[in-house]
């Protein structure tokens, strides 16, 4: 589904990312820790396309990333999902508006899909804040109202970069049931993370695979974790 094969990436300051090779595979669920730094949120957006790498291959459903055009990458990310570490909002829309905002810009009607949209919002306890703007929601509905977001468009994979680093324990475990449910329903899920309490708690519920950055190199983490 997404695999990168050898892949390095570098920018102005040196190399950040060397010889990474994985995959992805339907249906998956995948931790990815490592300090600061030392390139999670990097290594995510080479595999939706935000990034291309310095060298090696990334492939997407397939795809070469470096042989699609600026359509076919449009297309292919409406099938990923992204959670982002800083949750931005268009702050003079109400919640509801936002969620609906990728419907929007893939050109479906929003009204076709009030029913969704409706059932979307009380699935991440939404519901009664529709109404509300970005900036009088609290940290984890922000965070709820991204998974939202970024599942609109029922994507076959859900990436999400430190979903619940802004959040407290009890909001991190309504997260991880959200995001353990969305596997459940077969879509592939990574989660960048550095929270090894909420690894442990993952590791109870789902079969999930955690990989560390290290040295720039991406390894399979111990049984320990």
């Amino acid at each position: 589904m997404i695999e990168l094969e050898n892949v390095g990436y570098s920018y102005g300051g040196g190399e950040l990312l060397s010889d990474v090779s994985v995959r992805l595979m339907p249906g998956s669920f995948h931790f990815l820790t490592g300090p600061s730094g030392a390139g999670k949120t990097t290594l995510m957006k080479l595999c939706y396309g935000a990034l291309l790498p310095t060298h090696g291959t990334v492939k997407v459903f397939d795809a070469d990333m470096r042989r699609l055009d600026r359509d076919q990458t449009a297309l292919m990310r409406r099938r990923i999902g992204v959670v982002h570490q800083d949750c931005k909002f268009l702050d003079h829309l109400p919640v509801a508006d936002n969620i609906a905002l990728p419907l929007t810009v893939s050109g479906r009607d929003k009204r076709a899909e009030s029913e969704n949209l409706a059932e979307l919002m009380k699935w991440v306890g939404l519901s009664g804040r529709a109404d509300a703007l970005p900036p009088e929601l609290s940290g984890g509905e922000r965070q709820r109202a991204a998974l939202a977001r970024a599942v609109i468009m029922s994507p076959d994979v859900v990436l999400a970069d430190e979903p619940t680093g802004n959040v407290d324990w009890e909001m991190s475990q309504r997260l991880l049931h959200l995001l353990v449910e969305l596997n459940k329903m077969g879509k592939t899920v990574l989660i960048a993370s550095h929270d090894l309490a909420l690894i442990r708690a993952a590791k109870s519920q789902v079969q999930a695979r955690v990989l560390r950055i290290s040295n720039r190199r991406l390894q399979l983490a111990g049984s320990d974790l």
